[in-house]
Protein backbone atom coordinates (compact mmCIF):
# COMPACT_ATOMS: atom_id res chain seq x y z
CA UNK A 1 0.00 0.00 0.00
CA UNK A 2 2.76 2.65 0.97
CA UNK A 3 4.59 1.79 -2.82
CA UNK A 4 1.64 2.15 -4.48
CA UNK A 5 1.21 5.24 -2.47
CA UNK A 6 4.55 6.81 -3.87
CA UNK A 7 3.51 5.04 -7.17
CA UNK A 8 0.45 7.62 -6.92
CA UNK A 9 2.61 10.79 -5.96
CA UNK A 10 5.13 10.05 -8.51
CA UNK A 11 2.28 10.05 -11.54
CA UNK A 12 0.11 12.83 -10.10
CA UNK A 13 3.68 15.00 -10.11
CA UNK A 14 4.46 13.63 -13.76
CA UNK A 15 0.93 14.69 -14.83
CA UNK A 16 1.35 18.05 -12.62
CA UNK A 17 4.51 19.38 -14.27
CA UNK A 18 2.96 18.16 -17.80
CA UNK A 19 -0.31 20.24 -17.33
CA UNK A 20 1.54 23.49 -16.37
CA UNK A 21 4.41 23.07 -18.96
CA UNK A 22 2.01 22.87 -21.62
CA UNK A 23 -0.01 25.78 -19.77
CA UNK A 24 3.18 28.05 -19.88
CA UNK A 25 4.39 27.28 -23.08
CA UNK A 26 0.23 27.62 -24.75
CA UNK A 27 0.16 30.85 -22.41
CA UNK A 28 3.55 32.46 -23.58
CA UNK A 29 2.15 31.96 -27.11
CA UNK A 30 -1.48 33.89 -26.78
CA UNK A 31 0.62 36.64 -24.70
CA UNK A 32 2.78 37.08 -27.68
CA UNK A 33 0.30 37.20 -30.00
CA UNK A 34 -2.05 39.81 -28.39
CA UNK A 35 1.01 41.92 -27.50
CA UNK A 36 1.39 42.11 -31.61
CA UNK A 37 -1.74 42.99 -31.69
CA UNK A 38 -1.90 45.61 -29.22
CA UNK A 39 1.39 46.63 -30.47
CA UNK A 40 -0.57 47.10 -34.20
CA UNK A 41 -3.43 49.00 -32.45
CA UNK A 42 -1.31 51.70 -30.69
CA UNK A 43 0.67 51.94 -34.17
CA UNK A 44 -2.68 52.46 -35.38
CA UNK A 45 -3.73 54.78 -33.17
CA UNK A 46 -0.70 56.97 -33.17
CA UNK A 47 -1.12 56.80 -37.19
CA UNK A 48 -4.55 58.10 -36.74
CA UNK A 49 -4.23 60.63 -34.43
CA UNK A 50 -1.52 62.21 -36.26
CA UNK A 51 -3.21 61.86 -39.74
CA UNK A 52 -6.01 64.39 -38.56
CA UNK A 53 -3.68 67.25 -38.08
CA UNK A 54 -3.06 67.41 -42.05
CA UNK A 55 -6.34 65.00 -43.23
CA UNK A 56 -6.72 64.51 -46.43
CA UNK A 57 -10.16 64.23 -47.24
CA UNK A 58 -13.57 64.00 -44.51
CA UNK A 59 -13.19 60.27 -45.10
CA UNK A 60 -9.83 59.79 -43.84
CA UNK A 61 -11.22 62.07 -40.29
CA UNK A 62 -14.17 59.56 -40.08
CA UNK A 63 -11.43 56.67 -40.45
CA UNK A 64 -9.27 58.34 -37.97
CA UNK A 65 -11.61 59.40 -35.63
CA UNK A 66 -13.01 55.58 -35.34
CA UNK A 67 -9.77 54.49 -34.81
CA UNK A 68 -8.58 56.73 -31.70
CA UNK A 69 -12.22 55.59 -29.98
CA UNK A 70 -11.76 52.08 -30.56
CA UNK A 71 -8.88 52.00 -28.74
CA UNK A 72 -10.20 52.50 -24.85
CA UNK A 73 -8.50 49.59 -22.61
CA UNK A 74 -4.62 50.12 -23.91
CA UNK A 75 -3.28 52.65 -21.43
CA UNK A 76 -0.75 55.49 -23.07
CA UNK A 77 1.35 58.30 -22.18
CA UNK A 78 3.09 60.66 -25.12
CA UNK A 79 5.78 62.49 -24.39
CA UNK A 80 7.84 65.13 -26.59
CA UNK A 81 11.30 64.61 -27.16
CA UNK A 82 12.72 65.81 -24.02
CA UNK A 83 9.89 63.65 -22.59
CA UNK A 84 8.10 65.79 -21.03
CA UNK A 85 4.43 64.51 -20.73
CA UNK A 86 1.99 66.01 -23.51
CA UNK A 87 -1.09 63.71 -22.65
CA UNK A 88 -2.12 60.51 -21.80
CA UNK A 89 -5.20 58.14 -22.40
CA UNK A 90 -6.69 55.25 -21.31
CA UNK A 91 -5.37 55.69 -17.74
CA UNK A 92 -7.63 55.50 -14.42
CA UNK A 93 -9.51 58.84 -13.58
CA UNK A 94 -10.04 58.23 -10.01
CA UNK A 95 -6.09 58.42 -9.68
CA UNK A 96 -5.63 60.59 -12.07
CA UNK A 97 -6.95 62.71 -10.39
CA UNK A 98 -6.81 61.78 -6.75
CA UNK A 99 -3.61 60.66 -6.61
CA UNK A 100 -0.16 63.18 -7.17
CA UNK A 101 2.40 62.21 -9.37
CA UNK A 102 0.30 59.14 -10.70
CA UNK A 103 0.81 59.81 -14.26
CA UNK A 104 4.33 60.16 -13.25
CA UNK A 105 5.00 56.78 -11.92
CA UNK A 106 2.79 55.35 -14.54
CA UNK A 107 4.70 56.46 -17.24
CA UNK A 108 8.30 54.64 -15.48
CA UNK A 109 6.02 51.44 -15.32
CA UNK A 110 5.49 51.94 -19.02
CA UNK A 111 8.94 52.54 -20.14
CA UNK A 112 9.95 48.86 -18.46
CA UNK A 113 7.16 47.47 -20.42
CA UNK A 114 7.34 47.76 -23.96
CA UNK A 115 9.45 50.04 -25.99
CA UNK A 116 8.04 53.17 -26.98
CA UNK A 117 6.52 53.82 -30.45
CA UNK A 118 8.33 57.06 -32.15
CA UNK A 119 6.99 60.02 -34.35
CA UNK A 120 8.56 62.22 -36.19
CA UNK A 121 7.54 65.68 -37.56
CA UNK A 122 7.36 65.58 -41.07
CA UNK A 123 7.60 69.53 -41.35
CA UNK A 124 10.09 69.21 -38.70
CA UNK A 125 12.72 66.65 -37.90
CA UNK A 126 13.44 67.66 -34.47
CA UNK A 127 10.35 67.56 -33.62
CA UNK A 128 9.79 64.51 -31.77
CA UNK A 129 6.84 62.44 -29.90
CA UNK A 130 7.42 58.96 -28.04
CA UNK A 131 4.15 56.87 -27.34
CA UNK A 132 4.80 54.62 -24.31
CA UNK A 133 2.16 51.91 -23.76
CA UNK A 134 0.83 49.49 -21.38
CA UNK A 135 -0.90 46.06 -21.77
CA UNK A 136 -4.44 45.32 -21.31
CA UNK A 137 -6.28 43.55 -18.73
CA UNK A 138 -6.75 40.33 -20.76
CA UNK A 139 -3.22 40.24 -21.47
CA UNK A 140 -2.44 40.39 -17.95
CA UNK A 141 -4.78 37.57 -16.99
CA UNK A 142 -3.31 35.40 -19.59
CA UNK A 143 -0.09 36.11 -17.96
CA UNK A 144 -1.02 34.93 -14.89
CA UNK A 145 -2.75 32.07 -15.69
CA UNK A 146 0.09 30.12 -15.76
CA UNK A 147 0.98 30.67 -12.16
CA UNK A 148 -3.00 30.52 -11.24
CA UNK A 149 -3.53 26.98 -13.09
CA UNK A 150 -0.28 26.07 -11.19
CA UNK A 151 -1.78 26.81 -7.90
CA UNK A 152 -5.05 25.03 -8.59
CA UNK A 153 -2.64 21.31 -9.92
CA UNK A 154 -0.63 21.94 -6.67
CA UNK A 155 -4.15 22.05 -4.34
CA UNK A 156 -5.63 19.47 -6.45
CA UNK A 157 -2.57 17.15 -5.75
CA UNK A 158 -2.27 17.92 -2.12
CA UNK A 159 -5.96 16.80 -1.68
CA UNK A 160 -5.56 13.54 -3.36
CA UNK A 161 -2.23 12.98 -1.55
CA UNK A 162 -3.98 13.43 1.74
CA UNK A 163 -7.00 11.42 0.34
CA UNK A 164 -4.77 8.45 -0.42
CA UNK A 165 -2.77 9.15 2.91
CA UNK A 166 -6.43 8.52 4.69
CA UNK A 167 -7.09 5.42 3.21
CA UNK A 168 -3.65 4.30 3.49
CA UNK A 169 -4.24 4.89 7.68
CA UNK A 170 -7.57 3.19 7.51
CA UNK A 171 -6.45 0.29 5.51
CA UNK A 172 -3.31 0.12 8.13
CA UNK A 173 -6.08 0.83 11.35
CA UNK A 174 -7.54 -2.18 9.64
CA UNK A 175 -4.69 -4.45 9.70
CA UNK A 176 -4.11 -3.68 13.33
CA UNK A 177 -7.12 -4.36 14.53
CA UNK A 178 -7.55 -7.54 12.83
CA UNK A 179 -4.07 -8.96 13.83
CA UNK A 180 -5.08 -8.07 17.75
CA UNK A 181 -8.68 -9.24 17.37
CA UNK A 182 -6.98 -12.81 16.36
CA UNK A 183 -4.06 -12.67 18.67
CA UNK A 184 -6.87 -12.34 21.53
CA UNK A 185 -9.24 -15.17 19.82
CA UNK A 186 -6.27 -17.38 19.48
CA UNK A 187 -4.85 -16.80 23.32
CA UNK A 188 -8.73 -17.40 24.64
CA UNK A 189 -8.75 -20.76 24.11
CA UNK A 190 -5.44 -22.32 25.76
CA UNK A 191 -5.97 -19.65 28.65
CA UNK A 192 -9.29 -21.40 29.32
CA UNK A 193 -7.85 -25.01 28.99
CA UNK A 194 -4.89 -23.61 31.77
CA UNK A 195 -7.87 -22.41 34.14
CA UNK A 196 -9.41 -25.56 33.97
CA UNK A 197 -6.04 -27.12 34.29
CA UNK A 198 -5.57 -24.69 37.96
CA UNK A 199 -8.94 -25.44 39.17
CA UNK A 200 -7.82 -29.45 39.06
CA UNK A 201 -4.54 -28.27 40.90
CA UNK A 202 -6.76 -26.89 43.60
CA UNK A 203 -8.17 -29.96 44.55
CA UNK A 204 -4.41 -31.00 46.20
CA UNK A 205 -3.24 -28.84 49.21
CA UNK A 206 0.42 -29.38 48.34
CA UNK A 207 0.53 -27.87 45.09
CA UNK A 208 -0.83 -24.80 46.86
CA UNK A 209 2.52 -23.13 45.78
CA UNK A 210 2.55 -24.13 42.43
CA UNK A 211 -1.12 -22.88 41.98
CA UNK A 212 -0.43 -19.61 43.38
CA UNK A 213 2.18 -18.73 40.56
CA UNK A 214 0.30 -20.39 37.95
CA UNK A 215 -2.42 -18.03 38.75
CA UNK A 216 -0.44 -15.06 38.03
CA UNK A 217 0.76 -16.15 35.03
CA UNK A 218 -2.90 -17.07 33.74
CA UNK A 219 -4.54 -13.96 35.00
CA UNK A 220 -1.88 -12.02 32.74
CA UNK A 221 -2.23 -14.07 29.99
CA UNK A 222 -6.21 -13.45 30.47
CA UNK A 223 -5.14 -9.40 30.80
CA UNK A 224 -2.87 -9.84 27.71
CA UNK A 225 -5.94 -11.50 26.09
CA UNK A 226 -8.17 -8.78 26.99
CA UNK A 227 -6.06 -5.83 25.53
CA UNK A 228 -5.69 -6.63 22.62
CA UNK A 229 -9.58 -8.20 22.53
CA UNK A 230 -10.33 -4.24 22.87
CA UNK A 231 -8.26 -3.26 19.86
CA UNK A 232 -10.47 -1.81 17.49
CA UNK A 233 -13.45 -1.56 18.93
CA UNK A 234 -14.34 2.05 21.05
CA UNK A 235 -13.37 1.59 24.81
CA UNK A 236 -15.67 2.40 27.75
CA UNK A 237 -13.67 5.27 29.76
CA UNK A 238 -14.66 5.28 33.27
CA UNK A 239 -13.24 7.74 35.91
CA UNK A 240 -10.15 6.39 37.45
CA UNK A 241 -7.48 7.18 39.75
CA UNK A 242 -4.56 7.36 38.01
CA UNK A 243 -2.52 7.30 40.76
CA UNK A 244 -3.24 3.63 41.90
CA UNK A 245 -3.47 2.83 38.19
CA UNK A 246 0.41 3.54 38.25
CA UNK A 247 1.20 2.23 41.74
CA UNK A 248 -0.27 -1.28 40.94
CA UNK A 249 2.13 -1.33 37.26
CA UNK A 250 5.22 -0.04 39.18
CA UNK A 251 4.76 -2.86 41.74
CA UNK A 252 4.44 -5.72 38.77
CA UNK A 253 7.56 -4.17 37.34
CA UNK A 254 9.45 -3.77 40.18
CA UNK A 255 9.37 -7.20 41.05
CA UNK A 256 10.57 -8.02 37.76
CA UNK A 257 13.44 -5.39 37.48
CA UNK A 258 15.89 -6.67 40.50
CA UNK A 259 17.87 -5.07 42.88
CA UNK A 260 19.42 -2.55 40.82
CA UNK A 261 17.09 -0.64 39.33
CA UNK A 262 14.90 2.18 41.96
CA UNK A 263 11.46 3.32 40.60
CA UNK A 264 9.92 5.60 42.25
CA UNK A 265 6.49 7.21 41.83
CA UNK A 266 5.86 11.68 42.48
CA UNK A 267 2.30 12.62 43.17
CA UNK A 268 2.68 15.53 44.79
CA UNK A 269 1.01 14.56 48.00
CA UNK A 270 -2.33 13.57 46.15
CA UNK A 271 -3.26 10.30 46.55
CA UNK A 272 -6.09 10.61 43.92
CA UNK A 273 -5.64 12.31 40.69
CA UNK A 274 -8.37 11.31 38.57
CA UNK A 275 -9.37 10.80 34.57
CA UNK A 276 -11.29 9.16 32.47
CA UNK A 277 -9.84 6.38 31.18
CA UNK A 278 -9.90 2.38 29.69
CA UNK A 279 -8.27 1.06 32.68
CA UNK A 280 -6.32 -2.27 30.84
CA UNK A 281 -4.94 -0.09 27.85
CA UNK A 282 -4.19 2.25 30.24
CA UNK A 283 -1.87 0.19 32.04
CA UNK A 284 -0.66 -1.29 28.89
CA UNK A 285 0.92 1.92 27.89
CA UNK A 286 1.96 2.34 31.40
CA UNK A 287 4.22 -1.11 31.69
CA UNK A 288 5.58 -0.18 27.69
CA UNK A 289 6.92 2.62 29.20
CA UNK A 290 8.92 0.79 31.89
CA UNK A 291 9.32 -1.82 29.83
CA UNK A 292 11.32 0.06 27.58
CA UNK A 293 12.76 2.46 30.41
CA UNK A 294 13.96 -1.16 31.70
CA UNK A 295 15.75 -2.01 27.92
CA UNK A 296 17.24 1.00 28.29
CA UNK A 297 18.99 0.94 31.17
CA UNK A 298 19.94 -2.60 30.59
CA UNK A 299 19.85 -3.96 34.51
CA UNK A 300 20.51 -0.90 36.40
CA UNK A 301 19.86 2.95 36.81
CA UNK A 302 16.63 4.54 38.18
CA UNK A 303 12.98 5.30 36.71
CA UNK A 304 11.09 8.44 37.94
CA UNK A 305 7.36 8.90 37.80
CA UNK A 306 5.48 12.15 38.25
CA UNK A 307 2.08 12.41 37.76
CA UNK A 308 0.54 15.96 38.02
CA UNK A 309 -2.69 17.14 38.17
CA UNK A 310 -3.61 20.13 36.35
CA UNK A 311 -6.25 22.60 35.61
CA UNK A 312 -7.71 20.73 32.47
CA UNK A 313 -5.27 17.68 32.02
CA UNK A 314 -3.31 14.98 33.86
CA UNK A 315 0.19 14.39 32.94
CA UNK A 316 2.56 11.26 33.72
CA UNK A 317 6.31 11.86 32.95
CA UNK A 318 8.24 8.26 32.52
CA UNK A 319 11.77 9.29 33.13
CA UNK A 320 14.78 6.91 33.57
CA UNK A 321 18.61 6.89 33.36
CA UNK A 322 19.03 5.04 30.29
CA UNK A 323 20.80 5.86 27.49
CA UNK A 324 18.94 7.92 25.81
CA UNK A 325 17.75 8.38 21.92
CA UNK A 326 19.19 10.21 19.25
CA UNK A 327 17.75 13.22 17.90
CA UNK A 328 17.20 11.52 14.39
CA UNK A 329 15.29 8.78 16.26
CA UNK A 330 13.02 10.59 18.47
CA UNK A 331 10.59 11.17 15.52
CA UNK A 332 10.60 7.91 14.53
CA UNK A 333 10.11 5.99 18.21
CA UNK A 334 6.68 5.38 17.73
CA UNK A 335 6.43 4.37 13.81
CA UNK A 336 5.62 0.80 13.59
CA UNK A 337 8.35 -1.86 13.26
CA UNK A 338 11.04 1.14 14.61
CA UNK A 339 13.46 -0.45 17.24
CA UNK A 340 16.79 -0.40 18.49
CA UNK A 341 17.07 -3.10 20.42
CA UNK A 342 18.13 -7.21 19.25
CA UNK A 343 14.72 -8.70 19.98
CA UNK A 344 11.31 -7.24 19.61
CA UNK A 345 8.80 -6.53 16.89
CA UNK A 346 8.77 -2.51 17.80
CA UNK A 347 5.04 -2.48 18.31
CA UNK A 348 5.43 -1.35 22.34
CA UNK A 349 5.35 2.35 21.48
CA UNK A 350 3.34 2.42 18.17
CA UNK A 351 0.38 1.18 20.65
CA UNK A 352 0.99 2.95 23.02
CA UNK A 353 0.44 6.00 20.92
CA UNK A 354 -2.53 4.32 19.30
CA UNK A 355 -4.12 3.74 22.65
CA UNK A 356 -3.51 7.02 24.34
CA UNK A 357 -4.21 9.60 21.01
CA UNK A 358 -7.53 7.25 19.37
CA UNK A 359 -8.97 5.74 22.13
CA UNK A 360 -8.22 8.74 24.84
CA UNK A 361 -7.81 11.42 22.88
CA UNK A 362 -4.93 12.66 24.95
CA UNK A 363 -1.15 12.83 23.91
CA UNK A 364 1.86 10.97 24.04
CA UNK A 365 5.72 12.09 23.18
CA UNK A 366 9.26 12.30 23.89
CA UNK A 367 9.30 15.28 26.41
CA UNK A 368 13.33 15.08 26.60
CA UNK A 369 16.30 12.69 25.54
CA UNK A 370 20.26 12.93 25.95
CA UNK A 371 22.08 10.39 24.55
CA UNK A 372 23.92 8.49 27.92
CA UNK A 373 21.83 10.32 30.32
CA UNK A 374 18.27 9.34 29.82
CA UNK A 375 14.94 10.00 28.27
CA UNK A 376 11.62 11.38 29.39
CA UNK A 377 8.21 10.36 28.02
CA UNK A 378 4.67 12.48 28.91
CA UNK A 379 1.42 11.35 28.77
CA UNK A 380 -1.16 13.78 29.05
CA UNK A 381 -4.85 13.01 28.98
CA UNK A 382 -8.02 15.24 28.89
CA UNK A 383 -9.74 15.39 32.00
Amino acid sequence: MYRQLLNWRSLLAFVAILIVTGTIFYSKYLANKIAKDEKQKVQEWVEASTSILNPNTSEDTRLALKIIRDNNDIPIIWTNERDSIIDHRNLDSSKVLSKENYVEEKLKTLKSTNDPIIWKDPLDSTHINKYYYGHTKLLNEVQYYPLVQLFIVGLFIIVTILALRSRYRAVQNQVWAGMAKETAHQLGTPVSSLEGWVEMLKQNSENDRIVRELEKDVDRLRLVSDRFGKIGSKPQLEESNIVVQVDNMVEYIRKRAGDKVNITVNNHGKSNISARISEPLFDWVIENLLKNALDAMEGKGAIMIDIRNGADSVSIDVTDTGKGISKQNITRVFNPGFTTKKRGWGLGLSLSRRIIEQYHRGQIFVKSSEIGKGTTFRIVLKK
